[in-house]
């Protein structure tokens, strides 16, 4: 994939080149989120990502892009940490062309049993939060003359499974607005589209016991489970000019197990 053309030309940028794009990632420390931030930077997208704490990934991808990378440390529970780590960004690099909402929360457990403060915790780390920083985002992308945004949802916000109930509800709240802000967002050159990926190796999946793991791969049509690298392969694919036609989708990516 190569770098989606941008409009505005930096203040700083050489006479007569464009600079590079920006991609924030939110949870690009580790899992999906890191297979993002290192394929991007190895595209020469400049990139910002956030986490709560710093990891040898981060301390190292700081070191070997210092000019191209930028991560602070945020919780995705804290609405105002979302936008004000989308104003840092804008100070930063001036420009936002691509917003990755990777992060999230999953609990299980069942709904009867389940807590006030989870319930809150669920909806903020893994609604809210998304809408605050794509708030934050969306105003850098009006000023660059467009970008586009990319929300990872779950099969579970498509496909009812037990213990999840709150976490389904976010997800599938998120996919409304993916589909609502695509056509607010048109008019300003934005695409808005979800990726829904179904059971892929990762940390929300590393507890998954071997005998239910053995159950998903029967139940999925292709036999395995799914890679990081292949859902960041489609977020990329809606990220990129290949897809420019492409908003207010929702591209499942399950091996046919929602079929």
């Amino acid at each position: 994939m190569t770098a989606a053309a941008v409009e505005e030309q930096e203040p700083n940028a050489a006479p007569g080149l464009q600079p590079a794009p920006v991609a924030v990632v939110s949870g690009g420390s580790r899992g999906l989120g890191r297979v993002l931030v290192e394929r991007l930077l190895a595209e020469s997208w400049r990139v910002a990502t956030f986490s709560r704490k710093e990891n040898d990934f981060i301390l190292a991808t700081t070191q070997q892009y210092p000019d191209a990378f930028f991560w602070a440390p945020a919780d995705l529970g804290d609405p105002q940490a979302m936008q004000q780590f989308g104003k840092a960004v804008g100070r930063r690099f001036g420009r936002c062309d691509l917003l990755v909402n990777n992060a999230g929360v999953l609990h299980q457990g069942l709904f009867l049993t389940t807590g006030n403060d989870r319930i809150e915790t669920l909806i903020a780390n893994n609604l809210t939060a998304p809408i605050q920083l794509t708030q934050a985002c969306a105003k850098l992308m009006v000023r660059a003359g467009g970008g586009s945004i990319v929300n990872v949802s779950s099969i579970n916000a498509i496909r009812g499974f037990r213990g999840v109930a709150v976490y389904a509800a976010a997800k599938a709240g998120l996919d409304g607005f993916s589909r609502s802000l695509a056509r607010e967002l048109g008019a300003f050159n934005i695409r808005v589209n979800s990726v829904i990926p179904g059971y892929f190796d990762s940390d929300m999946t590393a507890g998954v016991t071997d005998v239910n793991r053995e159950k998903i791969q029967r139940r999925t049509p292709l036999g395995r489970l799914g890679t990081a690298q292949e859902v960041a392969n489609s977020i990329l694919f809606l990220a990129s000019p290949d897809a420019k036609f492409v908003t207010g989708q929702a591209l499942v990516i399950d091996g046919g197990i929602t079929c």
